[in-house]
């Protein structure tokens, strides 16, 4: 039996910064509770991962109508689960602007861990931006998400998180 997704929300959102493992972790969570996916990353304009792929850190300027357009598809496809980076709480009141339900998701992980995983895979994110998306987080209080240690096995961690959403 498959652990659908419960009231309240109709959105989770796995954030962290590159390399946290939001994406296989949301993508297990989604497969979890059968509900749609995405990864953030897909819905970036071309200019932006240009600009990414050189190394230079993209902007809020160029970050609103990406997060704008991920803030529609929370709603269009609710009940769902996005991995998204969501470095500062603008970004994440931008991705709730649109009206869904959001549980917002942590994935906390040490800047050695997280270079380790960039450095052995391939991603238009390049290694060299790690310390940027790192200063720029704004980690969210526990008023707001659900912390979790990013270190952690995935099935843990999508288990934390189906358990947080049934209280």
């Amino acid at each position: 039996m498959p652990d659908s997704p419960p009231a309240p929300y109709s959105a989770w959102i796995v954030m962290g910064v590159s390399g946290s493992g939001k994406s296989t972790v949301a993508e297990a969570l989604a497969n979890a509770m059968q509900v749609a996916y995405a990864d953030a990353d897909d819905f970036h304009p071309p200019e932006n991962v240009a600009k990414m792929r050189s190394g230079v850190p993209l902007e809020d300027v160029d970050r609103w109508p990406w997060l704008d357009t991920l803030s529609r598809w929370l709603v269009e496809e609710s009940p769902c689960v996005l991995a998204c980076s969501a470095h500062k709480q603008s970004h994440r009141t931008r991705l709730a602007q649109h009206g869904a339900a959001i549980r917002f998701v942590y994935l906390h992980t040490d800047i050695q861990t997280l270079r380790q995983r960039m450095e052995s895979r391939e991603h238009f994110m390049p290694v060299s931006l790690l310390q940027t998306q790192f200063d720029a987080m704004e980690p969210p209080s526990e008023d707001d998400a659900l912390i979790l240690d990013g270190t952690l096995p995935v099935d843990q961690l999508v288990a934390a998180i189906v358990s947080d959403a049934r209280r």
